[in-house]
């Protein structure tokens, strides 16, 4: 295995999500956490974490799990995400186990239990990381390799716990530092730059003179901008563009 302080400097220097996240994954695959699913959000309320459309969402778990999860809605029942909702740092998944054994579940979260279970989805470690606003939340569950048993996971967490933390930390506050943009809804070079006038104060007639364009031309590309990022206004598209880190961007 690679020094973490090596490793460290690889991850701060990738260029994209996807390399980064290959790179993160095989990583915490060395130390036996070979299926990750990380999640983070910039529309948390008091009731909701927002559209799952805007989640930014990372995994190595297969398909299957992904859409029953994500899209069918396990996660908002899940134990552990409500832990990482409530809690900040690493909790194991022992916790879960206690919760089960004393029967504290709801019905919802028994389900999702039993479908955890079904998925081989039974022994890890999830880490909350701190946010910087009430607004935004991010958290990574680690699942442990096929075979192993929470007793197991524990042991690795003793011995490598520290580096793992630390290097999940970095992953994380590299990943909301690159550009993200939800599948089909990525912004045109047009688009980007059309919104990035905008959030300079430029009117609709500044920026046709700036980019070389009619006014109308430019309406056109705000309009398919706030479709492509499925906001009312370009004020709100601008908001989510800057939050998906889609806007002054360094190309290439």
């Amino acid at each position: 295995m690679k020094q973490l302080s090596s490793y460290l400097e690889d991850l701060t220097d990738a260029k994209t999500l996807e390399a980064l996240w290959a790179m993160h994954s095989e990583r915490m695959a060395e130390y036996g956490f070979d299926r990750l699913i990380y999640g983070f959000t910039h529309y948390r309320s008091e009731t909701s974490l927002g559209d799952p459309n805007d989640f930014l969402i990372l995994s190595t778990h297969d398909k299957e799990y992904i859409e029953a999860f994500i899209n069918g809605g396990n996660y908002f029942h899940a134990p552990m995400v409500k832990w990482a909702l409530e809690n900040e740092g690493a909790c194991s998944w022992r916790f879960m186990h206690e919760l089960i054994a004393t029967d504290a579940l709801t019905a919802n979260e028994k389900r999702v239990v039993e479908f955890n279970q079904k998925m081989d989805v039974v022994a890890g470690y999830t880490i909350s990381f701190k946010s910087v606003s009430a607004r935004s939340k991010g958290a990574i569950a680690l699942t442990g390799r096929r075979g192993l048993s929470q007793d197991d996971v524990d042991v690795i967490w003793e011995a490598h716990g520290r580096d793992i933390i630390l290097a999940n930390n970095v992953a994380h506050l590299k990943i909301t530092s690159l550009p993200y943009a939800p599948p089909t809804r990525g912004l045109t070079k047009r688009q980007r730059e059309a919104l990035q006038w905008v959030g300079d104060g430029k009117t609709t007639q500044d920026i046709a003179v700036l980019m070389g364009l009619t006014p109308a031309t430019v309406e056109k590309h705000l309009r398919l901008a706030r479709e492509s990022l499925n906001v009312e206004t370009t004020a709100q598209a601008v908001l989510k563009a800057a939050f998906q880190n889609q806007m002054f961007i360094v190309e290439g």
